[in-house]
């Protein structure tokens, strides 16, 4: 039989375990009811029980090795693999306007990029879940005071219900990686609207973290007008870590505030 040999330019490590690809495919059990993208199916461990388990299923795969391993041994995949870079891909062009889930055995070295862009899809991706590095997987599930907290974080839990669900080993992949992985699931909230500015808190919160050691007075003094007395609130005495979704809006509500008085009297 064909095999797929895994290229550490695309960051694949092929996952050998059965038990762990269907315990993976069981995190989307409660989304059956709309249609499924899998990101880098690789050779399909994880396709296999996506379609067992009735997943209107497209998959996304940048390998032509593979591609061509899942045109031969996946037949009910036909007309739903779409060669492309899944981070260049726009997926509107596959689903419209419609909702989707999205899951994956996410390469390692593109993990934080791929949930960047489900941010962007954040209307429609009602669920994400999947396997990659566990120190990023840790890092996206990571509540406020945690120091693996970070941009993802932030972002991510403004708009899904995050769960780290379980550590698997190295030793289930060929190649084995030299760390854990983490499976995690991101579950759509409520919320519609921030009250805030969106572009401005990503800013905000990439600015805070990009100097996670010094306090936000120190961080984010490049965005305040100069001498501004807003950085003489509390507020800005904290770390990034130590901030929850919602101190993060007051804080972007803060730094527009100051903004846009400056802005006034130079006009006045």
């Amino acid at each position: 039989m064909m095999q797929v040999r895994a290229k550490k330019s695309l960051g694949q490590h092929f996952l050998t375990d059965l038990n762990i690809a269907e315990r993976i495919a069981a995190t989307l059990d409660g989304h059956r009811n709309q249609p499924t993208l899998e990101v880098g199916p690789g050779m399909g461990v994880l396709t296999e029980f996506l379609l067992d388990r009735g997943h209107d299923l497209t998959v996304v795969e940048l390998d032509q090795e593979s591609v061509r391993y899942l045109q031969l041994n996946f037949p009910k995949l036909d007309g739903r693999i779409v060669a492309e870079d899944f981070l260049k891909l726009d997926l509107r062009q596959i689903y419209g306007d419609r909702t989707f889930s999205i899951i994956g055995n996410y390469p390692y070295n593109i993990s934080s990029q791929i949930f960047f862009k489900v941010l962007d899809y954040k209307d429609q991706v009602t669920c994400c879940s999947g396997m990659l590095q566990r120190e990023v997987a840790q890092r996206i599930a990571a509540a406020p005071g945690s120091k693996t907290r970070g941009i993802l974080s932030v972002l991510l839990q403004a708009w899904y219900d995050i769960e780290y669900l379980f550590t698997v080993d190295e030793h289930v992949f060929n190649p084995p990686p030299k760390v854990k992985s983490g499976v995690i699931r991101l579950t759509r909230n409520q919320v519609t609207d921030l009250g805030c500015d969106q572009r401005l808190m990503k800013t905000v919160v990439k600015t805070s973290f990009g100097q996670r050691r010094k306090t936000l007075r120190n961080s984010l003094r490049p965005l305040l007008p100069k001498g501004s007395p807003t950085l003489e609130r509390d507020i800005f005495g904290q770390r990034p870590e130590q901030l929850n979704v919602s101190e993060f809006i007051d804080l972007t509500n803060l730094v527009r505030d100051a903004q846009q008085q400056h802005d006034n009297e130079r006009t006045e």
